[in-house]
């Protein structure tokens, strides 16, 4: 009754706030997650192929991520943790208790929460979760300071669960945010409890810059981790290192365009640009790597390749902005799906996150 009690304490201030959330803004604070109140009632109805099939996160889903205090979220970052799960990671996630008045926000803030699912499931009848991990990498969420600690990519590797983190100092405008760095994350438990891992800690300059925000891809033995700049509208790079030696910053190879250098991060070169939050991975039905993104018009954008480091193709809309003008982030499901292609994207002007399908 009580949790009851502040939801609705919490519906009315939004309701008096004028329900003002930007679109697609870079400050998650400014949001509205609770449906209708939102102007969001039900899937959004968008033309074309591509089309939202299983509301993820919020109180509108089959999840009820509510009863975790999950009333809204961003990004959905999918991996297998090789025990017959699958682990999602979000992002900055809004639920009820002490406010986040140094960031303006009527709601209380985590940097993280994250869910497990049974692996390898056709996701046609969406996503569904069985356990959860609630704010397992506090931030202290001061502007100027840190503001967020937000995961950006996941992968396990030889039984650890690994996430890579971006330190948020400040949100600027739409699309844009400062980072003070990004590092790596573990966990030996299955994604129970993390730690940083402080050897790992990439600061924003000496190339670093190209890597605070991140994609995980395994292949051949090597673990190759795309990195673009803090924010939207960049290039994206690439770099790789074998598989056990993924805690090893010093181990790292970065492309140049034409070959791979060691250690030095200034060597990399862009591979794509234009893009936003990267997710990459192989489909067996196309024979080829797959890239989604955001271009910088924020529509969602498909490219391919037939090897980690390009040529990729020019890139293929799958969502035009026009018809969703709010969304980001689209995250690929980390198994083999056909000729169909399922992903989880975030929409701010309800911040949660919807499962779509695009055909092959």
């Amino acid at each position: 009754m009580r949790r009851l009690s502040a939801l609705a304490g919490a519906c009315a201030a939004v309701a008096l706030l004028g329900l003002t959330a930007s679109p697609a803004g870079a400050d998650p604070n400014n949001i509205n997650p609770i449906p209708g109140l939102n102007g969001i009632v039900g899937l959004p109805h968008i033309p074309g192929p591509t089309q939202p099939i299983f509301q993820v996160t919020g109180m509108a889903s089959p999840n009820r991520t509510q009863n975790q205090n999950v009333l809204g979220t961003d990004l959905g970052i999918m991996w297998d943790d090789g025990r017959g799960q699958m682990i999602t990671a979000y992002g900055d996630t809004a639920g009820l208790g002490a406010p986040n008045l140094l960031a303006g926000s009527v709601w209380a803030w985590r940097s993280q929460v994250l869910f497990r699912s049974p692996a390898n499931v056709n996701p046609r009848q969406g996503v569904n979760y069985t356990s959860s991990v609630d704010n397992p990498l506090p931030s202290p969420k001061i502007p100027g300071i840190e503001i967020s600690f937000i995961p950006t990519a996941g992968i396990s590797v030889n039984g650890v669960q690994y996430m890579s983190m971006m330190s948020v100092r400040n949100w600027g405008a739409d699309g844009h945010w400062e980072t003070n760095f990004s590092t790596l994350a573990s966990s030996g438990d299955d994604g129970q409890t993390w730690a940083q891992l402080p050897t790992t800690r990439r600061g924003n300059d000496s190339g670093f810059q190209n890597f605070q925000q991140n994609a995980f891809l395994k292949s051949g033995g090597y673990v190759y981790k795309y990195g673009t700049q803090a924010g939207r509208q960049h290039d994206g790079y690439i770099s790789r290192v074998k598989e056990a030696d993924i805690a090893n910053i010093d181990a790292y190879e970065y492309w140049d365009g034409h070959g791979w250098k060691p250690k030095d991060a200034n060597a990399a070169r862009p591979i794509v640009s234009g893009v936003g939050e990267l997710s990459v991975q192989w489909n067996q039905h196309l024979n080829q790597y797959v890239m989604m993104t955001t271009d910088p018009f924020d529509s969602v954008v498909m490219r391919t390749s037939p090897s980690p480091v390009g040529p990729w193709s020019p890139p293929r809309t799958l969502i035009d902005v026009r018809s969703l003008p709010t969304m980001y982030a689209p995250m690929i499901y980390p198994y083999q799906t056909g000729s169909d292609l399922y992903f989880l994207l975030t929409m701010h002007n309800q911040y949660n996150v919807v499962l779509m399908r695009t055909p092959l």
